[in-house]
């Protein structure tokens, strides 16, 4: 009698792995149609506004414009480290003091997996795609603008990936070291769009 309770259990505490396995792996595909939709027409939207918008524009705004995309990816991807680095407990502390976004950031943290992936490789795999679409505008611009005989885009790409790059090791160090700043800021701005809406 005891050895089939005990056994009842234990097929029961399987069959629970089981279920908790198959709503896991269904939740994961269902991320992932997510993130693969919103990443497209993202991207498509982008690419077309950036190829359509900055050819249209002079040299300096495409600059500006180039800049600006380049600074975005950096921001997201801070915001990306701070989410998974941040200490929930802190926030707690603040939620109970009723501190504006408080809350908002708590449940950054809780989800900070699909916050990382969302902030690092939806928009900076995006605002990469754009730096490389605008930059590309930008040399042809040059090119005709000065006249040269030769194509100055492994420079301009060169430099947009250097910039990229050293300003995400830069901004990891930051997100490190003022994580709970970083994500409280997220968290007051989500906090007012959430009242606005």
């Amino acid at each position: 009698m005891v050895k089939n309770k005990s056994e009842e259990k234990s097929n029961e505490m399987k069959e629970q792995k089981q279920s908790n396995r198959e709503k896991k792996e269904e939740s994961n595909i269902k991320w992932f149609i997510e993130v693969f939709t919103i990443t497209f027409i993202l991207s498509m939207i982008f690419s077309y506004i950036s190829a359509n918008g900055v050819s249209n524009l002079s040299l300096i705004p495409a600059i500006l414009i180039l800049i600006l995309v380049i600074a975005i990816g950096i921001i997201f991807d801070i915001i990306a480290v701070a989410v998974t680095v941040a200490n929930e407990h802190e926030f707690h502390a603040k939620a109970t003091k009723k501190i504006k976004g408080s809350k908002d950031s708590i449940k950054l943290i809780r989800n900070a997996p699909k916050v990382a992936n969302i902030c690092a490789d939806v928009i900076g795999d995006i605002c990469g795609v754009l730096s490389g679409a605008i930059s590309a505008l930008i040399s042809m611009k040059i090119t005709e603008k000065f006249g040269l005989s030769f194509n100055i885009q492994f420079l301009l790409s060169a430099t947009v990936a250097a910039l990229t790059v050293g300003g995400k090791a830069l901004g990891k160090n930051i997100a490190n070291v003022n994580s709970t700043k970083i994500v409280h800021a997220v968290g007051i701005i989500l906090n007012k769009f959430n009242k606005a809406n």
